[in-house]
């Protein structure tokens, strides 16, 4: 399938020829090749009853394939079963009991990744809040919060409730600057662009397969920089965490040199197949193509909602915009039950109705969603 075009890329798609499918940044949608790389791991249990090999080899395909997505090492890679598992990895393996206990979090952030972080207070860690200024949470913001007793800053690319895209090569910089660490929640955006985490500067990064990289939950990813490897244990830990896990040791504790000390018991070997799949689908078609066919749709439903008059919460800079667009309702619950039974599927967050768009959509996707804002207007909020 090299060299997917857009049309053929749509074309693997089946629910896209009966609903609109704007909801990426929920769950992407399933393509017949993810459904086939379940079906394959499903006849190799059949067939093979048990074949750890086999499956084992399908992870690690699946790490180097995440890997070269995002610009890491494969060794830099770990592969987990949530994004929550990853960033609790890399809290637990930090240490609270120093000058540099501080965690700065913004106010964009998905609640796990607040939570998690709020978690380690009883561990020493010191909370800081990165304020946001109505729909925007600039570096500014985190740089009046950055001090000399800043451990680590952990950010999200794109706000899961506005689309609003945070600066972070800048965010980087002045966290090294500072000598804090930077950990990147980049779920709401891996993907739809190309990514390349040491041309970022960040520490840690976290993702997840269930979204726009078209597979399915219960697989995510952990990107950690090599040289910080060897310097963290995390407190949850497993068999896959050793340096040989089918050596089956009770002890000594042994850690991978690599990024795999950060994993923890059985892979998620089903997920892995089916990731690995939405993974190869993307390459079909190419990074580049998906950023520019994203941003095109993106700016033609945020252009189209704002000429309307509705209450976009998204940036109308591109560059501070992800690949989803709110919308500001009255109700967004019952929009979103209303343009469901016009056949659109998007969610709601907060008080947004939130559209989120991939390759896989089409200027058609875009004007059908505004025609149907357009009929139930009375729910959109107006600037």
């Amino acid at each position: 399938m090299c060299g997917l075009t857009p049309d053929t890329f749509r074309a693997r798609f089946p629910l896209l020829a009966r609903r609109v499918y704007v909801n990426s940044c929920s769950q992407g949608a399933l393509s017949l090749d993810v459904e086939g790389a379940l079906a394959a791991f499903t006849r190799s249990w059949h067939e093979d009853g048990s074949p750890w090999d086999q499956w084992v080899a399908e992870v690690e395909r699946l790490r180097a394939a995440f890997a070269a997505t995002v610009g890491a090492d494969e060794d830099e890679v770990a592969i987990m079963p949530s994004a929550s598992a990853a960033i609790g990895a890399i809290a637990t393996a930090l240490r609270f009991d120093g000058e540099r206990r501080g965690v700065v979090l913004g106010e964009f952030e998905f609640p796990t990744l607040a939570h998690i972080w709020l978690a380690q207070h009883r561990r020493g860690a010191s909370i800081a809040w990165a304020r946001a200024h109505g729909d925007a949470l600039g570096v500014d913001a985190y740089a009046a919060q950055i001090d000399e007793r800043t451990l680590i800053v952990p950010v999200t690319h794109v706000c899961f409730r506005n689309g609003y895209r945070l600066d972070v090569p800048r965010l980087a910089a002045l966290c090294r600057e500072r000598g804090a660490y930077v950990m990147l929640d980049d779920y709401q955006r891996t993907g739809t662009a190309p990514l390349d985490v040491h041309a970022l500067g960040v520490d840690f990064m976290v993702t997840g397969a269930l979204k726009y990289l078209l597979g399915p939950s219960g697989v995510a990813f952990l990107y950690v920089r090599r040289a910080l490897i060897e310097r963290l244990e995390p407190l949850v830990t497993g068999w896959f965490g050793r340096v040989d896990p089918f050596a089956f040791s009770l002890a000594p504790l042994d850690w991978s040199p690599s990024a795999r000390r950060f994993e923890a018991g059985t892979p998620p070997v089903p997920n892995a197949y089916a990731a690995m799949a939405g993974i190869a689908l993307l390459q079909s078609i190419g990074l580049d193509a998906v950023e520019r066919l994203v941003s095109g749709l993106v700016g033609r439903f945020a252009d189209g909602a704002r000429a309307r008059g509705f209450d976009v919460a998204t940036p109308a800079d591109p560059a501070r915009r992800g690949p989803l667009v709110v919308v500001r309702s009255t109700d967004a619950g019952e929009l979103v039950r209303r343009l469901a039974a016009r056949g659109i599927i998007a969610s709601a967050r907060g008080t947004g109705l939130r559209v989120s768009f991939h390759a896989y959509n089409n200027d058609d996707d875009v004007d059908a969603a505004l025609i149907a804002l357009d009929a139930e207007s009375s729910l959109v909020r107006r600037e």
